[in-house]
């Protein structure tokens, strides 16, 4: 899977700013250095200078390892994994949590935003996942919707797209309930939708809306799902769920107080991954955790450092048959466990 045609038309222009770089006059590089280059410059977008600095080498030098991994057919986000020899790790989180797989994407620093390169392998994985006739339910955020630009799209005959939960009534940009739909869109594939916002007003609200409102019939395909494919989020001022105002600062304090470390699918649980007792959980407009759970194929894909709790209490709470996340974010799981 080649990264995306932004990425492309940056190659594009680099050449054209070095048009008299040879190939075959360039020393052969370390393998993973290159690779490592490639991610850097493909995913987590750096410039070339700033690569150069955190590599220790020069410009002139980073250019020719870009072009090296663009004529070698190197630049696919599956280089990322063996080139940084992660493999140990991906290991190690599948023995200590019991996934059947993990995914873990590098950083160019322990501090990096880990979204971009997460999403990356995530639209890697889902891509090679899916089949015809399959039922996937999806959440959304930030990570999920950046994944849209790494998907390998094409078109499978009888894919179902099941969104997991509500939307937003308000947003200026980057709109993260649009996942699902864009989601169906990259694979032909038929959509249902939860048209309610994520958190209504009471049990009463949700129980008619399910009931009396056409939306048990995409809860009934919930109970169906072959696979799932969500992320989770803080309680800090950065979740989705505050950048969206989905649960007021005064909420997420009080839930915080009851225990709340996190929220999947906007269902604040504990670090035990228990959903937290409290009025609102029982306003939220997602399909029950218990069909969630069910599904036989669970990824969850999610990492930064202020997320380490939630991604901890999430796997309590998902049992996820697949974990995508960044390096850091790995070495604290497993360093925890430990």
């Amino acid at each position: 899977m080649s990264v995306g045609a932004s990425p492309r038309a940056r190659m594009d222009r680099m050449t054209q700013d070095n048009p008299n770089h040879e190939l075959h006059r360039t020393p052969r590089r370390s393998e993973r250095l290159r690779q490592r280059a490639a991610w850097m410059y493909f995913v987590e977008e750096m410039t070339q200078s700033a690569i150069a600095d955190a590599l220790g080498i020069g410009r002139v030098t980073v250019v020719r390892m870009l072009a090296e991994a663009k004529a070698l057919g190197e630049v696919r986000i599956a280089l990322s994994r063996g080139a940084a020899q992660l493999g140990g790790l991906e290991g190690a989180l599948c023995k200590i949590h019991g996934f059947e797989e993990a995914i873990v994407a590098p950083l160019s620093a322990p501090l990096a935003d880990a979204t971009l390169p997460i999403s990356a392998a995530l639209g890697e994985y889902v891509s090679a996942l899916l089949r015809n006739d399959m039922k996937i339910g999806l959440g959304w955020g930030r990570t999920l919707n950046h994944s849209l630009e790494y998907l390998r799209e094409r078109s499978l005959k009888g894919l179902s797209v099941i969104s997991l939960v509500g939307g937003v009534t308000h947003f200026a940009h980057d709109n993260p309930a649009e996942f699902p739909s864009s989601f169906a869109r990259a694979f032909n594939a038929d959509c249902y939708l939860i048209p309610a916002p994520a958190l209504v007003d009471s049990p009463g609200t949700k129980a008619a809306l399910i009931e009396r409102c056409g939306l048990g019939a995409v809860y009934g395909y919930a109970n169906m799902l072959d696979a799932v494919v969500v992320s989770v989020g803080s309680l800090g001022p950065e979740a989705t769920i505050s950048r969206f105002e989905l649960i007021s600062p005064a909420d997420r304090k009080v839930m915080s107080e009851y225990g709340g470390v996190g929220e999947l699918l906007c269902n604040v649980y504990d670090k035990e991954g228990r959903i937290v007792d409290h009025p609102l959980s029982r306003r939220v407009m997602s399909v029950p955790m218990e069909a969630v759970r069910a599904a036989p194929i669970r990824v969850l894909a999610a990492g930064g450092a202020h997320k380490h709790a939630a991604i901890e209490g999430a796997i309590r709470l998902l049992r996820p048959t697949a974990l995508i996340t960044d390096e850091a974010s790995a070495r604290r799981l497993t360093a925890a466990a430990g």
